[in-house]
């Protein structure tokens, strides 16, 4: 088999969804004739942890661990609290926010660049051209974000010019918080000329929206290809018993940022709870994860918030469970100017599962192409109010009369393993020079 390094700052026991994509890779790469090595960082500072995805590890792949210095400690220090590293760096919800704080948002945007892994890269880079000179690989991957991940993919180009796939699993310069950065222009200008030089050396870059692979040739750079997030079959035993959630339940799960909290979503069901007994009777709001402290800042004026569950993190294997006892999914896209291009990881399994999916997004975007096509449920605008109260009603009334179930239709080309053949030929034809 060819060998490829794969280079990745999220790895198991690390959870949440930056871990998916690359775990699910390594897990079916053999089958396309790769033998993957992950580097990975040995002491990485992550909170959310699902041990269960270690068992996911193809047996006998090589993993390389190298010790790793982040500064989190000294941050929580600074603002008083614990940095989450998954989170979004911008400041979270709205109202006075301390000097502290902003301080050292300041110093995330402008001193840490691409980002507060950037201690990692010129360790990784020593130990890794070292490595690759008494080790032979046909090819590497970086994946970010963090983007530090494609610094150390960029350093060891520059001595051992190894056919490279730089995987952007989301934007760089055009992530949906950067526009919040306190960015000085010097750090700005840094960002960009980081991102150019990753995009131009790189000899593929994947990206996992078609607009952000419009937005990369646009830029100038060439050899980009689209390969979306998916889900794995194996993870989705829809012959395993359910019982269906009494309740007509709306579900999301993961991170529900202050761009993902719609004002929309929250005062169009409070309406409609006031305006129809039945609704508020049945009615209820799962949220698994990470809530913006925002989102309790858009109930607080509600008479009544108990239809609203606020739950914690829960592992991947009981993720599905909740998804298919759902009787909606929520899809909720970051209301941002980069939000056309946004095709969050969950979409795809809720697409596997089949259950209706209300998207809050932008109609003309990649995430509502994807559910239009899959025929998965209705899809409202960011400001669409009237638009809302009438597809959850509409959702509504489909449950009541045993109807809520999404076609989903076209799913099959997203599953894991399909998506890993796309990659595979993509590392195949930059190791033979095509």
């Amino acid at each position: 088999m060819k060998k490829v390094l794969v280079i990745a700052y999220y790895w198991p026991p690390s959870a949440g969804s930056g871990v998916q994509r690359w775990l699910k890779f390594v897990k079916y790469l053999r089958l396309y004739g790769w033998e993957p090595i992950v580097y990975t960082p040995a002491n990485p500072d992550f909170d959310l942890k699902d041990e269960k995805l270690l068992e996911e590890i193809p047996a006998g792949i090589q993993i390389i661990k190298q010790p790793i210095f982040e500064p989190f400690q000294i941050y929580s220090k600074l603002v008083g609290q614990k940095a989450d590293a998954q989170v979004n760096p911008v400041m979270k919800g709205e109202g006075k926010i301390s000097w502290k704080a902003r301080l050292a948002l300041w110093i995330r945007a402008n001193v840490f660049i691409p980002d507060s892994r950037m201690f990692w890269i010129k360790p990784s880079v020593s130990f890794l051209n070292k490595w690759l000179s008494e080790n032979k690989v046909d090819a590497m991957v970086t994946t970010g974000p963090p983007h530090s991940m494609h610094m150390i993919g960029l350093g060891i180009k520059k001595k051992h010019d190894i056919p490279w796939l730089a995987d952007f699993r989301d934007p760089w310069t055009k992530i949906d918080f950067y526009h919040e950065l306190p960015l000085e222009p010097w750090a700005d200008r840094q960002h960009k000329r980081f991102e150019s030089l990753v995009c131009r050396k790189a000899n593929h870059v994947v990206v996992v929206s078609n607009q952000m692979k419009e937005d990369a040739l646009e830029s100038g750079y060439e050899n980009v290809s689209v390969v979306t997030n998916g889900f794995d079959p194996a993870d989705i035993d829809l012959s395993q018993p359910l019982t269906m959630d009494e309740k007509f339940s709306i579900i999301h799960i993961g991170m529900l940022g202050k761009a993902r909290s719609h004002p929309i979503f929250w005062n169009g069901l409070n309406e409609l709870r006031q305006q129809n007994p039945e609704l508020a009777q049945h009615l209820e709001v799962r949220i698994y994860g990470v809530a913006d402290p925002i989102v309790q800042q858009q109930i607080s004026g509600f008479d009544d918030t108990s239809w609203i569950k606020f739950l914690p993190y829960v592992p991947h294997s009981e993720v599905i469970q909740i998804q298919r006892a759902a009787r909606v999914l929520l899809l909720s896209v970051n209301n941002v100017p980069s939000a056309k291009g946004i095709v969050t990881g969950k979409i795809f399994e809720y697409l596997a599962i089949g259950r209706p999916v209300l998207c809050i997004g932008p109609e003309d975007g990649d995430a509502a192409h994807i559910i239009r096509e899959a025929e998965a449920g209705p899809i409202v605008g960011f400001e669409d109010g009237e638009g809302l109260k009438n597809s959850v009603l509409q959702l509504f009334d489909n449950w009541k009369s045993g109807k809520d179930k999404s076609a989903s239709s076209s799913v099959e080309k997203y599953s894991r393993k399909a998506l890993c053949g796309r990659i595979a030929e993509i590392l195949t034809e930059i190791s033979s020079g095509k």
